[in-house]
């Protein structure tokens, strides 16, 4: 099941469709290319290079640098900041390893991911990873609270949340949504996580992670 490849769009070309005028820098260069000048596939079937990720405050954050197999063997753990150098579907594989029986087993992550974005493409014809982009950027809250003291006495206040946080909350809901659905339950982790990522990329209120973004943005919202 080989999608045809799209053509590579030009980095310029994205960054006037997302912000005229305005030039965005990514963390992870998307120019990169097999010894022999071909495409380099995520998986061996997704092109990264013509994803647009259509929220600008993630733009630098999200890493979708061309990658056969995502996985960077904790080369930037101990750097600042070295989360926006991980690619982002490695961040989603990492976090279907923890907590539970997945802990540590990240070849298992790799073929649940792997499967799951298979399952998008049947069941939406489109690139996964622009559906998985999609499904963070309108997953991705953008207020939350935090607690004040002043007196003696705790108030929450209203607080915008930062790209990184953004991010990891993100990835999180998504990766907790799968988990609680193939609890107890005879399908398996791949269709539930598959149907949380369309889900979400479409805006279904039927979305675990939906459904956490607007809680938190509501309480955000009394506390302003």
């Amino acid at each position: 099941m080989n999608p045809p490849v799209a053509q590579q769009l030009s980095k310029t070309t994205r960054v006037e469709e997302l912000a005229p005028g305005i030039e965005i820098i990514e963390e992870c260069p998307r120019d990169i290319k097999a010894l022999d000048g071909s495409l380099i596939l995520l998986f061996g079937k997704w092109n990264v290079n013509d994803v647009v990720i259509r929220d600008p405050g993630l733009r630098r954050y999200m890493c979708l640098k061309p990658m056969l197999l995502p996985h960077t063997e904790g080369k930037y753990q101990n750097r600042k900041f070295g989360k926006a150098m991980i690619p982002i579907v490695e961040r989603m594989m990492n976090q279907l390893m923890k907590p539970g029986r997945n802990a540590g087993k990240k070849q298992k992550a790799y073929k649940i991911l792997k499967t799951a974005f298979d399952i998008v493409y049947v069941a939406t014809g489109k690139n996964p990873v622009q559906v998985f982009v999609d499904a963070i950027v309108n997953v991705a809250p953008r207020e939350e609270i935090t607690r004040v003291i002043y007196g003696g006495i705790a108030y929450p206040v209203s607080v915008d949340v930062g790209p990184t946080r953004r991010l990891d909350l993100a990835i999180r809901w998504i990766a907790e949504g799968a988990r609680s659905c193939s609890f107890n339950n005879p399908r398996p982790i791949e269709e539930c996580l598959a149907n949380e990522i369309i889900a979400a990329s479409n805006n279904d209120p039927a979305s675990y992670a939906l459904r956490r973004r607007d809680e938190m943005e509501r309480v955000a919202a009394t506390a302003r």
